[in-house]
């Protein structure tokens, strides 16, 4: 047998959440054609993998890459962590269906200015990227808020009947070809006033295409318990699978209450298919927003339009050298960029390692002073939560990465080392691997990641990109459901009502 690529003696964590095996692995193409001990094989390429950890690539279901896949197509801060697959449009913000004239509302300026808002379709955007020929696949969600900012004349209201059907409309056509599902953002002030029966209507869309929908829940901080049964509620109304995004406890006041809300999620997903995401971190980060301005926890400015050089420090220090209240500040600074130290390492890790969460950074590529997850995530779960602190098996934190999230998401033959599956690959030395940036030094590659390959293409060696990107967008071609999740989930937690 002659190959392109051939990789000998990789000690493979599949994907499947299994132990790690021994074998040498053959990929033709695009796909991978063997896994044996290959001895009569030859390839184009020959690597030996002795020592290493060969993974599927990690599927990044948490992103905010919107227009970086297009304009930015080389992918580094995620390529070089072993991302092979972005799912952008998260928190309800997404750069199409969208073209704007003035000003972009908030959040979606985390995406970019205004003229990168340029696809009044999901057909267009489709057709943007297949052109960029980005570095790692694409999987794209519908931004509820950007489907709102293309039909009403202001946020602060609900949508009324017309508006509701004109983006139904949208998001119908733009699942159609193919997007995965519908995002939803509902603590940020631009969707915040939206009722239920405007979330339903469109959720009930979502459902019927078979697709996901994905929230960025309405309260994450006292309000959580309640925001969570709406979700529930919602999805279950739209017969759609539900993905809770970056679930958390934030505020000092709700810090422990994280086995409370992954009870919530168990009991749901019991009638009802649910999961959530989240990053290996404690601090969030987003547009400075006032209804998180507060002096029981840090805040750390990334960037002010108005006043850019007042970025890169601490909200109290402007508060000081302004002589103004933290409030007054954080209005005088708007529209500005901040992380957010607001979560509890006791909380985070309980749910990163909750059977229901996958792995997502979140991660801000437009942001000048970026949050560390954008560059290390996944190798900071891998290296710092598992190998060091064992909190999770190597298989079960790679399955978290990889073949939970494509099921997911409905990405077929993506998230898991097999024959006939895409070669998406991460060759990494276990001992090596570090995530290195940090809150202050943020902009940082991964030690110990080796090899990442995207369909069947060697697009990562030895600390830098190749140059050959071959990623591109994943339409949906599979009905996700809405039914029970099956997976066994751990005796005896508690039970605790969460009021």
């Amino acid at each position: 047998m002659h190959v392109d690529l051939l990789i000998r003696h990789a000690t493979i964590i599949d994907g499947s959440g299994r132990e790690a095996f021994t074998a040498d692995v053959a990929i033709q193409d695009e796909r991978i054609v063997a896994i044996d001990e290959l001895n009569d094989a030859d390839a184009h390429e020959t690597l030996d993998a002795e020592g290493l950890i060969l993974t599927p690539g990690f599927i990044d279901v948490h992103t905010h890459d919107d227009t970086n896949v297009i304009r930015t197509p080389e992918m580094l801060p995620k390529l070089s962590q072993g991302v092979t697959t972005v799912v952008v449009g998260n928190c309800g913000i997404s750069a199409s269906p969208v073209t704007l004239t003035g000003d972009v509302p908030d959040p979606m300026n985390l995406l970019g200015r205004a003229e990168d808002f340029r696809y009044p379709t999901f057909a267009a955007y489709a057709q943007a990227i297949d052109a960029a020929a980005p570095s790692v696949n694409v999987a794209a969600l519908i931004g509820h808020t950007s489907l709102r900012s293309q039909v009403m004349d202001r946020f602060d209201r609900a949508a009324g009947d017309d508006e509701i059907a004109a983006m139904r409309e949208q998001l119908e056509t733009a699942l159609a070809d193919g997007a995965v599902g519908m995002s939803s953002g509902l603590a940020y002030r631009n969707a915040y006033d939206t009722p239920t029966t405007e979330m339903n209507a469109l959720v009930a869309a979502v459902g019927r295409a078979g697709g996901v929908y994905t929230t960025h829940l309405r309260d994450e901080f006292a309000g959580l318990p309640e925001a969570m049964d709406e979700a529930f509620a919602t999805a279950r109304h739209g017969q759609a699978p539900l993905v809770i995004s970056h679930l958390k406890c934030a505020g000092a006041g709700n810090w422990g209450n994280a086995s409370k809300a992954l009870t919530k999620l168990d009991d749901a997903a019991l009638s009802h298919g649910v999961h959530c995401d989240c990053y290996p971190y404690t601090a969030g980060s987003s547009t400075l927003d006032l209804g998180q301005v507060t002096d029981e926890i840090d805040i750390f400015i990334t960037w002010s339009d108005p006043h850019p050089e007042m970025a890169r420090q601490p909200l109290d220090t402007i508060a000081a050298h302004w002589g103004l209240s933290l409030m007054d500040t954080a209005k005088r600074l708007q529209p500005a960029g901040a992380v957010y130290h607001n979560m509890s390492e006791a909380d985070m890790r309980q749910v990163l390692s909750h059977p229901l969460s996958m792995v997502g950074s979140d991660g801000l590529p437009n942001d000048p002073h970026p949050h560390p997850r954008l560059w290390g995530t996944f190798p900071r779960v891998l290296a710092h939560y598992s190998r060091d602190l064992k909190l999770l098996s190597m298989s079960e934190a790679v399955r978290k990465m990889t073949s939970l999230s494509a099921t997911n998401f409905g990405l077929t033959d993506r998230g898991v080392v097999r024959v006939g599956a895409f070669a998406d690959l991460v060759l990494f030395d276990l001992e090596a691997l570090e995530d290195t940036a940090t809150y202050s030094a943020p902009i940082s590659l991964a030690s110990g990641i080796e090899l990442v390959t995207v369909n069947g293409c060697i697009s990562y060696r030895h600390g830098q990109a190749s140059g050959e990107r071959a990623g591109r967008l994943l339409r949906r071609d599979v009905r996700l459901s809405p039914a029970p999740v099956s997976a066994g989930l751990p005796n005896g937690r508690d039970s605790a009502a969460f009021h």
